[in-house]
């Protein structure tokens, strides 16, 4: 394996685990919410549809994630980075998704995004796993009253 690939295969790796966590972790947050946090209180009506806005967003950047995880095994298959990389920008153009502009982008470039979009879903997680709390005491709370 040579030089340019090794790090282009660890980012599908991880790309790929943070995807089927982070997915996980959306789909566990969306099948314990209604059993376990109820439908009581004052939160319930925007609560629920905030919840779930904020678990089908990060279900959304899973299949993103994975995506990318594919593109950059794709790349990884060729001898040369620059073939490879154009590898990823073909198939994006053949799937309508993004317009050739001639030099492919850095493989740098490729992976800052991916990483934006990591800490993406993780804030919204993180506030879903938020609203999921609010949502289990409000319906601790008026399951009581």
């Amino acid at each position: 394996m040579t030089d340019w690939r090794m790090p282009i295969t660890k980012a599908a790796l991880s790309l790929k685990r943070n995807a089927l966590a982070g997915g996980a972790l959306a789909v566990l947050i969306l099948a314990i919410a209604p059993p376990t946090a109820g439908a009581h209180g004052f939160t319930a009506p925007l609560g629920w549809w905030l919840l779930l806005a904020f678990c089908l967003a990060p279900l959304a950047l899973s299949a993103h994630l994975l995506f990318d995880a594919t593109l950059f095994r794709l790349a990884a298959s060729h001898d040369a980075e620059a073939a490879g990389l154009s590898a990823i920008d073909d198939v994006l153009e053949r799937m309508g998704l993004r317009q050739r502009d001639g030099r492919p982008a850095p493989l740098a470039v490729r992976l800052a995004g991916c990483r934006r979009l990591i800490w993406v879903q993780r804030i919204l997680l993180a506030v879903a796993l938020a609203l999921f709390a609010i949502l289990l005491l409000d319906g601790l709370e008026g399951g009581g009253a």
